[in-house]
């Protein structure tokens, strides 16, 4: 059976917190990475948390991008997960230099083949 998806999972270092932090941002952020990825936006979902932080959601035709962020360290946990023929590490790459990462880890796990098989991870520095 071939894969119905795949999953990227990134843990994203030394961002720049005031990016991190700004809910306008994010969310256009998001919606380009989306896009540039070749997936149709169908609804936008971003709260931002006080004294810091933001979470968000874009529901694509083809799954979701999600991000979970921590502006005090400088940090971002961020999810791709496309069906079909897209690619998620186009959009994930795409964030992850737009919030000026300084370091990644991206994995990888394929959805809708049984058991999950997690592969090495990817670890980058920026």
């Amino acid at each position: 059976m071939d894969t119905m998806g795949r999953h990227v999972i990134a843990e994203l270092w030394g961002c720049d917190s005031e990016k991190l932090n700004n809910i306008s941002y994010i969310e256009q952020l998001f919606v380009e990475a989306a896009l540039k990825s070749g997936a149709e936006v169908r609804e936008v979902a971003f709260h931002k948390f006080a004294p810091h932080g933001v979470s968000g959601v874009v529901i694509i035709s083809e799954s979701h991008l999600t991000i979970h962020s921590f502006p005090e360290h400088g940090y971002a946990s961020i999810d791709v997960y496309t069906c079909g023929d897209l690619d998620p590490s186009v959009a994930a790459d795409y964030i992850a230099e737009a919030l000026g990462a300084t370091s990644k880890e991206n994995l990888e796990v394929p959805r809708g083949m049984g058991p999950v098989k997690i592969g090495q991870k990817k670890v980058t520095a920026l």
